[in-house]
């Protein structure tokens, strides 16, 4: 699908903003550590919901004083320990600042965010954690990919449960390596049917993720239609499946063209898709394959596998890039005879569609000269996850 965009191209430079990790590490409490916990949690998250009416009541979003209304009450109400009432404060000011139309509603298993007040680590495998019973050493697993990382570990952690079982997620420094000024480009093509395609001649299917999510869809429809508390268990089930096979996938496409590019010493282009969802416009039918596709994910993928290494990543204009002939320059509606058939009204030239998409893209990177806007798709202060 291409959308109209202002007809002078620009090429438009990523700066990236200062970006943390984030890793999941699996605790292990025994079963009074699990009691402990789920009870801290739904007395934290009752007081977030305490703390909400009042800061919605007061048109309040300031974190102090919203501190002198409620701090004496909550502490009292629930048993909370100072600094526990002072993150839940907070929980809340930061939430009622997303939008002020509404009171916030926190569920009884919400987050709960540990500050170095109230959580210490322990050698290399033991936690800290203030609860309502004081604190508890609790054990804790990790990989290979977040042992090599642990020594990076600063600031906040969430304490999160998840199908029963409770993690930490921690944030770790990014290292930030000289970033690369390359004269060439890797053109990446991100689509739907094909969720990318490089403009070395590799296209990277999305047809089993497309398959998965057209399953889940029926499914979905099944069990709503049901509607009964095991359904409606099965429905989160699947969901959080299809949400985690997804971003296996973009993970996997990310770091082969990362190393493409790493190996070959180019940096990597992408097309400016920010807003997309709003500038198209779709039949019924295109919208559940339209709203579920995840190249914003893949996106900040890319990016931030990028930096890690010093690889440049630039973000060109998309307007004709797939309707456009390389061998050419012929830019016509018609060269795109169908999803995956480009063939030129001009000269002739054809083939893949996605591959010539990339093509023109990587060209844009190089030949079209920097804009003065800079953009991201990474936000400033944003936290990655990592499996």
């Amino acid at each position: 699908m291409i959308c109209r965009r202002p007809s002078s191209p620009v090429r438009i430079n990523v700066i990236f903003q200062p970006v943390k990790q984030t890793i999941a590490l699996k605790l292990q409490p025994t079963p009074g550590q699990v009691d402990a916990l789920t009870r801290t949690m739904v007395a934290f998250n009752a007081a977030c919901n305490v703390i909400a009416e009042t800061a919605y009541a007061q048109r309040c979003a300031n974190k102090r004083t919203l501190q002198h209304l409620v701090y004496y009450d909550i502490r009292a109400r629930f048993g909370l320990s100072a600094q526990l009432t002072i993150r839940a404060i907070a929980k809340v000011a930061e939430a009622y600042k997303r939008d002020k139309t509404k009171q916030p509603r926190f569920r009884p298993d919400g987050a709960i965010t540990y500050d170095e007040r109230i959580l210490s680590f322990k050698g290399l495998d033991h936690v800290s954690l203030l609860t309502l019973d004081g604190r508890h050493l609790i054990p804790f697993v990790y990989g290979t990919y977040q042992a090599t990382r642990m020594d990076r570990i600063k600031g906040q952690a969430d304490l999160v449960m998840r199908d029963g079982i409770f993690y930490l997620y921690v944030t770790i420094d990014v290292p930030e390596p000289p970033m690369t000024d390359p004269s060439e480009f890797l053109g990446v093509d991100l689509g739907i049917v094909n969720l990318a395609a490089d403009s070395d001649g590799t296209v990277y299917s999305g047809g089993q993720v497309n398959g998965l999510r057209h399953r889940h869809a029926r499914l979905r429809s099944k069990l709503q239609k049901k509607g009964t508390k095991d359904a409606r268990r099965l429905l989160k089930h699947r969901r959080r499946k299809e949400s985690r096979f997804a971003a296996w996938v973009n993970h996997n496409i990310s770091k082969r063209l990362v190393a493409k590019a790493q190996d070959t010493g180019r940096g990597i282009a992408l097309e400016n898709l920010t807003g997309i969802r709003d500038r198209i416009r779709l039949r019924q039918a295109q919208r559940r394959s339209q709203h579920s596709w995840s190249f914003h994910q893949l996106r900040v993928f890319i990016e931030y596998k990028a930096r890690l290494i010093g690889i440049c990543v630039v973000l060109v204009d998309p307007h004709n890039t797939s309707r456009t002939c390389p061998a050419c320059g012929h830019s016509d509606t018609r060269n795109r005879s169908s999803q995956a058939r480009f063939s030129c009204v001009s000269c002739g030239y054809a083939g893949h569609a996605d591959l010539i998409a990339a093509e023109n893209i990587r060209r844009a990177a190089v030949t079209q000269p920097d804009a003065s806007e800079s953009v991201s798709a990474l936000t400033p202060g944003a936290s990655v996850h990592v499996r």
